[in-house]
């Protein structure tokens, strides 16, 4: 049975339309690679999915599977997430307010869980440590934590490595990888040659919706899909660079 299914879905702003028409399926252990053009409407499907935009037409079905949390999410990361006088645990601890309706007060399993999560995240020296003083990988790390402490079976990343150093980024794929065995991930990204060799399947976003069934994508079969993005292979690490594409083929 799948996470959550978007049928033909038309959503934006005001009269704005940003996403026309767009179909998906979001199976459990999926690990789903979004790219697209500024603009194209990536962050739109991320907001309909998390339930911050009623669609115009369509559909977003949830199938409850289990007593688990259906989501996770980590925002992109910015300097502002760190005015707040609030320690890495308690920040880490506050991903699980949905499960406590905001009314609970941690229990010693929880916060046995937190320690466990920055043990996971490799960053349990920070426990204690103010946010306003961490680097913008340790911020992911936090961050990231405080998503999979509920065990979601959905986990949804915008733009991950936006403010990641790069002595984080490799680690932070491998990390993903490994959460992958057990709950589906959907990672909005411009990291394409990289993404290519951790993502199971790839969704390109530009208005409508194309779905590639996985993560190796050929220049002919892009042009089967009129969606001209250019591919560029250095070594064993293939890169992709998006340009413009206009297109209507929905879900495939």
């Amino acid at each position: 049975m799948p996470i959550v299914e978007l049928k033909e879905v038309s959503a934006g702003y005001l009269d704005d339309i940003i996403l026309k028409e767009i179909s998906l399926v979001v199976n459990p252990l999926d690990f789903i690679g979004v790219i697209g053009p500024n603009g194209g409407g990536k962050t739109t499907l991320v907001r309909v999915i998390l339930g911050l935009i009623k669609p115009f037409r369509g559909e977003v079905i949830w199938y409850q599977q289990t007593d688990k949390p259906l989501l996770g999410y980590l925002p992109q990361s910015n300097q502002n997430d760190r005015q707040f006088p609030i320690t890495v645990k308690e920040v880490i601890l506050s991903g699980l307010m949905s499960v406590k309706h905001f009314t609970g007060k941690y229990t010693k399993k929880d916060v046995q869980k937190a320690i466990e999560v920055l043990e996971l995240m490799g960053i349990p020296q920070l426990a204690n440590r103010n946010i306003g003083g961490l680097s913008g990988g340790q911020m992911q790390r936090v961050l990231l934590g405080r998503a999979i402490i509920s065990d979601p079976q959905l986990l949804i990343l915008d733009e991950p490595n936006t403010f990641v150093d790069n002595s984080f980024e490799h680690d932070l794929y491998e990390l993903l990888k490994e959460l992958n065995k057990k709950l589906a991930i959907i990672m909005v990204t411009h990291d394409i040659g990289t993404i290519t060799s951790y993502v199971k399947t790839i969704a390109c976003v530009n208005r409508n919706l194309h779905y590639h069934q996985s993560n190796i994508i050929t220049q002919d079969q892009l042009e089967s899909y009129n969606c001209p993005i250019q591919l560029i292979t250095h070594g064993q690490v293939p890169h992709t660079v998006l340009g413009d594409h206009e297109h209507t083929h929905n879900h495939d």
